[in-house]
């Protein structure tokens, strides 16, 4: 009987374990490359980026003076952020057949590139990039941003 109890108490934990919330929530994509220092933080946690790592929704990504990254969401927008760069997953939501659609990132300051992907092309007023003083709405393209 106290194997049954052992497999129990591991299935609870497993489920329930705190360390392991990142990886339940759903992925909003990778991180494809990382150079230097990069971060993730989120409201638990902050640790350092590494290829292949998973973000979701409410993801913090910063760069140091050194770092940079590259990023492939679902949808297959690609962002690639340069050194002292910051931005933050506001939204995504890709479940295209239900026509639910929503790519919201907060860029903080920082160098940016994007090319934009299928939600940009299925439903291009859902695609929003803000900025300190703009919001950036994008009809399906490529484009850097700068922000100081």
């Amino acid at each position: 009987m106290k194997p049954f109890y052992y497999i129990l108490f591991y299935i609870i934990f497993l489920f329930t374990d705190p360390s392991n919330a990142h990886a339940r929530q759903e992925s909003a994509g990778i991180i494809k490359s990382v150079s230097g220092d990069v971060f993730i933080i989120n409201s638990k946690t902050t640790v350092k980026a590494v290829p292949n790592m998973r973000i979701i929704q409410g993801d913090f990504i910063k760069t140091g003076a050194n770092g940079s990254a590259g990023l492939i969401f679902e949808d297959d927008t690609v962002v690639g952020l340069g050194p002292n760069s910051e931005m933050s997953i506001e939204s995504f939501l890709f479940n295209p057949v239900n026509k639910e659609l929503s790519f919201i990132a907060r860029m903080i300051h920082g160098t940016f590139s994007f090319i934009t992907g299928q939600i940009a092309k299925l439903a291009p007023e859902k695609v929003k990039f803000e900025t300190p003083d703009a919001t950036l709405g994008v009809r399906g393209t490529k484009f850097l941003v700068k922000v100081e």
